[in-house]
């Protein structure tokens, strides 16, 4: 079952002997968490510099400072894939990077860079996933600020840390795709509504959407029906960043067959409004899908016919323009893909 991590929304802080102002003192003063560096206990409706905290759950959250780190240890299931879900927010205007990562690992590739830079969230604070294989029953998980800023009053705020286990679709007689209907995927939290960023140049044997790649410069996000609304089950995905924000999964295919992808176009009921387009892309071909948003929920369906030129085809998805919502708060937005699906054709002139 997902989980936040033990005091993973740091609402249990440490005594007023263990502080010096809103500094950390002692390296084990959060209960459950090991720090390291300048790390800061914040409350939500106090100032960093000229920045006014609003913490997105709880009361509390911590501020990483320059090399700062926080790490808690964790039971999980060896050899199981999982992914991390946390909200962040900057201090200062510039972008910051965070490092994210799991020990013991055999891989270089279980720890993950992210540019925290474009806001999506209208309160400041975006929810972030990565995702790792498990490779012990008992793991390490590390956020770590690596930036060097000459304001000490920067530095990233972390709050709301869970874990979820993630368990690969299998492909089907009715759709050649891995997770098509894009059901399995990172943690929500329930009471937060800016879904969950699935961060740009995510590999497929690692994402934290089981199956996909973010092939993109920038990030996709991830929403739910609880929040948001879905043409299809529980899940889907919408492209918030133009040509920058680009889905794909690769599928074995025969050369010369005839194919057809099926797929969801629509908009989240997010205020996201406008004349929106859908790029697919397969086999070659490429299908501009328009759908015109009045920004209230709604969606049509599409379908993109190609040969198989190769025995692996790239199926990829992205929007041609950027999206903004209607409320004037600057945030990114775009429209939305739900239930993808691809099959072959004996008659592609029947389908």
């Amino acid at each position: 079952m997902p989980r936040l991590l033990l005091n993973g929304n740091f609402e249990y802080g440490p005594k007023p002997s263990q502080m010096q102002g809103a500094k950390v003192g002692d390296p084990h003063a959060i209960p459950n968490w090991e720090i390291s560096g300048v790390v800061e206990y914040l409350k939500s409706g106090q100032t960093r510099g000229d920045m006014l905290l609003i913490v997105p759950e709880g009361s509390c959250a911590v501020r990483l400072g320059n090399e700062a780190a926080i790490r808690q240890r964790v039971q999980v299931r060896n050899k199981l894939f999982y992914s991390l879900t946390f909200t962040v927010a900057r201090t200062c205007v510039q972008a910051e990077w965070l490092n994210v990562s799991v020990s013991p690992s055999s891989e270089p590739k279980d720890w993950g860079m992210l540019l925290v830079k474009t806001t999506y969230g209208y309160n400041g604070w975006d929810t972030y996933s990565w995702g790792f294989l498990a490779e012990s029953d008992e793991i390490e998980i590390v956020i770590h600020n690596p930036g060097v800023e000459e304001d000490s009053a920067c530095g990233l705020l972390i709050d709301s840390v869970a874990l979820k286990a993630l368990y690969t679709p299998k492909r089907t007689r009715d759709n050649m795709l891995k997770n098509g209907d894009l059901e399995e995927g990172p943690y929500v939290f329930p009471n937060t509504s800016c879904g969950v960023l699935i961060p740009p140049n995510i590999e497929d044997d690692h994402s934290p959407l089981p199956g996909w790649m973010v092939e993109s410069l920038k990030a996709v996000k991830y929403i739910d029906s609880d929040h948001f609304f879905v043409p299809g089950g529980k899940r889907a995905v919408e492209l918030v960043a133009r040509k920058e924000s680009a889905l794909a999964q690769v599928v074995h295919t025969t050369p010369g067959k005839d194919y057809a992808l099926t797929f969801t176009v629509g908009d989240a009921n997010d205020l996201c409004e406008g004349s929106m387009v859908v790029e697919a892309f397969a086999g070659g071909v490429t299908l501009p899908v328009p759908y015109e948003s009045k920004g209230k929920g709604g969606f049509k369906r599409a379908i993109l016919r190609f040969k198989a030129v190769l025995p692996r085809t790239r199926v990829r998805f992205l929007s041609t323009f950027y999206h903004m919502k209607s409320d004037h708060s600057g945030c990114l937005c775009g429209p939305v893909i739900d239930d993808v699906k691809l099959l072959g054709i004996r008659h592609p002139w029947h389908a």
